[in-house]
């Protein structure tokens, strides 16, 4: 009997994953530098070393590993780096030193509302959590700013403190089409 030849199908190679993160663009292959479960607070910690982006519950309960994810808070442990293909990411570390936010947060500290950050582990998740809330609402109500970082959690209590500086960073923040 002679044999047939049986066609393979010929393994067809995906694009490569392609992520703005900082302001450059990173270029990944699918099976050797990320798998389809790799989530992006890994492939931010692990594979690109932006550890400022904490990853503390992994599983979004927590907020300490939220990113800007085109101008949007998103949390980047749940994720999947092949989401962000096309996209831009933005990290604590991408963030001027001088923007209206990270200043707010170091300069907090009044009297009845405490400092806006103590030990500092939920630090970078509350401060993009912000920079997304202002990005969306640039003069949030204090409510709104409540509601906006309900999703983040401070083991340290410093809640009375990083809302009086989120107040105090919408009063220096410029709205996207009014940049002087």
């Amino acid at each position: 009997m002679a044999k047939k030849n049986v066609k393979r199908p010929r393994e067809v190679k995906k694009p490569p994953v392609r992520i703005m993160v900082n302001g450059a663009w990173h270029e990944f292959e699918r099976g050797r530098d990320l798998e389809p479960e790799t989530t992006l607070s890994f492939l931010l910690r692990e594979k690109l070393g932006y550890t400022g982006l904490k990853v503390s519950c992994d599983e979004g309960a927590c907020g300490a590993c939220t990113v800007l994810l085109d101008g949007r808070a998103v949390l980047s442990c749940m994720k999947l780096a092949v989401q962000a293909d096309g996209h831009e990411i933005l990290t604590i570390e991408g963030l001027p030193e001088d923007d209206p936010v990270i200043r707010a947060f170091a300069d907090q500290c009044e009297p009845g509302y405490g400092t806006a950050l103590q030990c500092g582990f939920c630090t970078p998740g509350f401060v993009m959590t912000a920079k997304g809330l202002l990005n969306e609402n640039p003069k949030p109500t204090l409510a709104e700013i409540k509601e906006g970082l309900s999703g983040n959690i401070c083991r340290c209590g410093c809640y009375a403190g990083i809302a009086r500086a989120v107040q105090h960073a919408s009063e220096d923040t410029v709205p996207e089409g009014e940049k002087k």
